[in-house]
């Protein structure tokens, strides 16, 4: 799964299940993959891709894939179909996928927010983020409100059995850095359905918003730091690094006080040009805080300034996955044990498979 999710994937039915993702928040520019009973996201459409050596066939009458790589077959595959939420629309005649898209299998996801103050300035925008792609391809829309949110969730819930929920935004251009909207929308949700509910902002300039979005119905909290050297933080995303990751730290000691130890994390981004040295540094750090950290590979998205960038390479991504799922393990913080979120689902990245791999091996020495 880590050399997939490196390399990324040629499909010779690029219509088979569900559609695939393009600009926009999120895991972009990727495609849902069933392999052993394990969805992940896999990039489809990145130059990197073009040229991977894994390729799916058709799928067959009953929805499997051969993947091969080059001429030997790999494993069999299917693709989750589109889920039936999709079909529907608000009485406005909004698409609810133009509301809330299924992430993974199970996972419904917004971008609540779909414009940014860092996105709409070349000199604050961070160079790998596609958020405004989507809405200007007329894919989603740029305020989605409490009322659609709870509409589309009840429905996702009802019809496609989707088992938590990912509320991520922009960034206003308010000191609470979008905690505000994402508590109204959480609290409308939660009216509708019993759903659990990650919410995903940069850390606001008030420790209090904590309490305030635990009180609103969310569950668990994601703060990105995405990269994590201070000189490539300025070079790559000049915006947000005016948080420095100090700050970052601040909040998620006060945010694992309100939302519980696992139930808070943060995505990186490997493969920006941080070394393996410094992310394994900082984790360790956010794990003594109580703080989940979901390393990923970076994908370059078309259309961004770093569309070209190189993907990381599967060594490289193992020289950081297979060590971080052993100091996970160790500490007892199991990605099954998050609430809701990105951590839980998994599907962007093989940590949850090497964190497994680390308590397996731990079990067998103990026996």
């Amino acid at each position: 799964m880590t050399e997939l999710q490196s390399v990324g994937l040629r499909l010779e039915d690029p219509n088979a299940g569900a559609a695939s993702r393009r600009g926009g928040a999120g895991p972009s520019d990727h495609k849902a993959v069933t392999i052993d009973g394990v969805t992940i996201m896999v990039p489809v459409h990145t130059s990197t891709a073009w040229h991977s050596p894994f390729v799916a066939h058709s799928p067959d009458g009953t929805g499997r894939s051969a993947l091969m790589r080059g001429t030997i077959p790999i494993a069999s595959i299917s693709f989750p179909k589109a889920p039936r939420f999709h079909a529907l629309q608000t009485l406005e005649g909004i698409p609810y996928s133009h509301i809330a898209t299924l992430h993974g299998a199970d996972v419904l996801a917004t971008t609540v927010l779909q414009t940014c103050i860092r996105y709409e300035s070349r000199k604050k925008t961070c160079k790998f983020c596609s958020i405004g792609q989507s809405l200007a391809a007329g894919r989603t829309i740029a305020r989605k409100t409490p009322e659609q949110l709870a509409e589309v969730a009840r429905a996702a819930v009802l019809l496609d059995g989707v088992r938590h929920m990912v509320l991520t935004t922009g960034t206003p251009p308010t000191p609470d850095r979008g905690a505000a909207i994402l508590c109204e929308s959480a609290f409308a949700i939660k009216a509708a359905v019993d759903l659990p509910i990650q919410a995903q902002c940069e850390p606001p300039d008030d420790d209090r918003w904590f309490e305030r979005m635990k009180a609103a119905g969310i569950d668990t909290l994601g703060m990105h730091l995405e990269v994590v050297t201070p000189a490539l933080r300025e070079r790559i995303m000049p915006g947000k690094a005016g948080v420095p990751p100090s700050r970052y730290m601040e909040a998620f000691k006060a945010a694992v006080a309100v939302f519980g130890r696992a139930q808070v994390s943060t995505y990186i981004l490997a493969g920006l040009g941080d070394t393996a040295e410094a992310i394994l540094s900082i984790s360790r750090e956010l794990i003594e805080l109580g703080v989940y950290p979901f390393v990923v590979p970076f994908v370059p998205i078309s259309g961004t300034p770093l569309e070209d960038h190189p993907a990381p390479s599967p060594a490289f991504m193992q020289s950081i996955l297979q060590p971080l799922g052993a100091m996970l393990s160790a500490a007892g913080m199991r990605s099954s044990d998050i609430k809701a979120g990105c951590g839980k689902c998994g599907a962007c990245s093989s940590l949850a498979t090497y964190e497994r791999e680390a308590a397996l091996a731990t079990d067998g020495a103990t026996s």
